[in-house]
This record gives C-alpha cells, sequence and structure tokens, in this order.
C-alpha cells in the first residue's frame, strides 16, 4: 500500500469549477449537492480541502472535503460525500486513488479522515470501490445512521393507519402542488423541528431560497393548502435516482387531517412515480447508537425499509 501512486491529487482551486461540475454530472454516484455552487453557500462555515484526482492528465475522481485543524472530512457541511468517480473507475484504479489520497493528506499534516460513504440508492453504477479500499487502509466503522427508503417496483402496502390517514386528508379537499412559498412553509419546518426535538432547520430561510433558485430542478416544495391557507409540505431534494424528503412541516391544527399522508401519495404515486428510490431521511441520533422508534415506525408505515449511511474514521499513521 506504501508503493508511489501514479496519480496526481491537486486541492481544489476556482479554475477547477467548470471541470469539477463537469464531472459531477457525468459521475456514476455525484449528485447536485457537490456541484461547487451548492457547496460554497456555506464556504464562510468551512476550510474547504476538497480533491481532485489525475490520471496521466485526466480527471478521475473528486472528494469534496474540508479540514478542521488536523483532519479532514468528506464533507462537514453535506450528510454524505465520499470519492466521487465515474464508468472508467475499476476497483484496482480506487486502490491507486485511495493511496494517493492517503499520502497526500500525510504530506499535508493530516492526521485523520473522516469519510462519509455515499449511499448506494445514489449510485447509478455499482461504486462501492471505496468501501473496499478504507477495508485495506483499516478503517474503522464508527457511525451508522439508518435511513428508511421506498423503492419503486418494489412497493410495500401502505399500513392500515396510513390508508385510514390518507382518506381523512382526501375528504379535506387539499390542494396539493409544487409551490415557492419557501419562506410560510420553513416557519412551519422550523416551529415542528423545535416542538418535537428541540432543534432547529439546519437551513435558514435566505439559504433554502438561495440553493433553490440555483438548483430549481434539484430542489423542490411541494405543499397541500385548503382555501389558500398551507397546511404543511416538503422539501424535496431531488437527484438522478433519489428524491429524498429533506425537510417535512405540518401545522398544529392539521396534524390529524391526513395532510402528509395527502402529500405522499401525490409524491410517490404522481411525481415521483418513476423514480428509482424516494428516501425519508433518517431516524437516528447519537452517531447512530439511538434510534427513534416512533420516527422511523412512521416511516415505514409508508412502505418505506432500510439503507444505511455509513462514516469511516481513518488514522493516518506519519
Amino acid at each position: 500500500m506504501s508503493r508511489e501512486s501514479p496519480i496526481r491529487v491537486d486541492l481544489y482551486e476556482p479554475k477547477y469549477e467548470a471541470c469539477w461540475d463537469q464531472f459531477i454530472r457525468q459521475s456514476k454516484n455525484g449528485v447536485f449537492i457537490f456541484q461547487r455552487n451548492y457547496l460554497e453557500y456555506h464556504a464562510d462555515r468551512f476550510n474547504d480541502f476538497s480533491l481532485l484526482f489525475f490520471q496521466d492528465g485526466q480527471l478521475v475522481a473528486l472528494m469534496p472535503a474540508n479540514r478542521v485543524d488536523d483532519i479532514v472530512m468528506s464533507h462537514g457541511g453535506l450528510t454524505f460525500g465520499g470519492i466521487i468517480s465515474d464508468h472508467r473507475m475499476t476497483t484496482i484504479l480506487m486502490l491507486e486513488v485511495f493511496s494517493a489520497l492517503v499520502n497526500e493528506l500525510r504530506r499535508q499534516g493530516v492526521k485523520e479522515l473522516i469519510y462519509k460513504a455515499i449511499p448506494h440508492i445514489y449510485h447509478t453504477l455499482p461504486a462501492e470501490e471505496d468501501l473496499y479500499a478504507l477495508f485495506l487502509h483499516n478503517a474503522k466503522l464508527f457511525r451508522r445512521d439508518v435511513s428508511s427508503t421506498v423503492v419503486n417496483g418494489g412497493k410495500i402496502p401502505l399500513a392500515r393507519g396510513r390508508r385510514h390517514a390518507l382518506n381523512r386528508g382526501k375528504s379535506c379537499r387539499l390542494e396539493v402542488a409544487r409551490t415557492q412559498e419557501f419562506c410560510r412553509f420553513m416557519a412551519i419546518a422550523e416551529a415542528n423541528l423545535q416542538a418535537r426535538f428541540g432543534v432547529r432547520t439546519v437551513h435558514s430561510v435566505a439559504e433554502i431560497e438561495l440553493l433553490a433558485s440555483r438548483f430549481p430542478e434539484n430542489i423542490k416544495l411541494f405543499t397541500a393548502q385548503r382555501m389558500g391557507v398551507m397546511l404543511g409540505g416538503y422539501i424535496i431534494y431531488e437527484s438522478r435516482n433519489v428524491a429524498h424528503a429533506q425537510y417535512v412541516g405540518v401545522t398544529e391544527e392539521a396534524r390529524s387531517l391526513g395532510v402528509l399522508d395527502c402529500i405522499i401519495d401525490v409524491l410517490l404515486n404522481e411525481v415521483y412515480a418513476d423514480k428509482p428510490y424516494f428516501d425519508f431521511g433518517i431516524s437516528t441520533v447519537e452517531n447512530g447508537h439511538t434510534l427513534n422508534t416512533g420516527l422511523i415506525q412512521n416511516k415505514e408505515s409508508y412502505g418505506a425499509r432500510a439503507t444505511v449511511y455509513d462514516f469511516y474514521e481513518l488514522t493516518l499513521d506519519t
């Protein structure tokens, strides 16, 4: 593993923006959150340490990352983000890329790599070469979050309670549609998170509006309204394979009306009927060691089942 690699590693610079984004778009495991216009919306909070990997002058892999002291993370501002590659990536090439990565991190005085593997549902082709490289370098799996995913073509019937809630919602004659009213919705989502978990939304209203304006085909708000009053909604992060529920919220008075069930019904059976996966997001805290059973049972009642989000720690000896 210590032999010299033919891979050249460059730190990201603005001159690479166009080729970086183009590589993400044609990759087998990249999504829009890895594009520079997304990564850099919170550039003031993260010391960027993104890397590009070249073989014979050709870009073969990327890794969005940031650095905190002598620790590099892939990436601290993202749910996941490891080495991004395209159809040319093979297991042997990945081992060379990973060796080059480790050598570069050592050269830069980095003592630890926190690696957030990209879940398989985001792969358009198998892309787990990095997991094998992590294994060979004795990386430690230290966190595993559990998300809940509905698979198109293999949907599990709704639980009985969900069917009843959906019927209640339909009887209210709700108008479910895509809207641009992010400010109204985020106030609802913020109130929900504060009341249920005592936490705030990751994004401010200004940030989510900015990102939605930059990625209108990827960040979408769907709401349920009755007589012009917003009762609840979902912000969806849409990629090639996955529609991911980034934020969900419902007003307290509408909680028992089946509002969210109506929105989910439209999303699963109309808007994203042809999308391979619909992902509800994680139901774990404390590095995956604590499962919110009520939350995951709710998601699984829609026919979702487990997808894991894995985090690895690699200590770099000097």
